[in-house]
């Protein structure tokens, strides 16, 4: 899995890159064909943004998250997307049965 990390008004210490690797292995415990993911991460006034794009194998998903905390935010994408993940892989496996 290919992860590109990028901020804007934000610098990506090895803190928040660290938090999100950890968060995003938890997608690859249900779905392992994920090719590449894009997070962009965000400040904007006192509104913390983190948003991304997966690309897997038969499908582009695409998930927005926004808290007064970073860390939060990245938290709160990663279970959407987990979510997609999730449905994702059920219709997968309900169109070939």
């Amino acid at each position: 899995m290919q992860l590109n990390i990028s901020g804007h008004h934000l610098d990506i210490t090895p803190a928040l890159r660290e938090h999100s690797t950890e968060k995003l292995s938890k997608i690859r415990h249900h779905f392992d064909h994920v090719i590449n993911v894009n997070m962009i991460l965000e400040v904007q006034k006192d509104v913390q943004k983190a948003e991304a794009t997966i690309h897997v194998s038969g499908a582009d998903l695409f998930a927005k998250a926004q808290s007064s905390d970073m860390y939060a935010s990245i938290d709160q994408l990663v279970n959407k997307l987990d979510s997609q993940i999730i449905k994702h892989k059920e219709k997968l496996h309900s169109h070939r049965g």
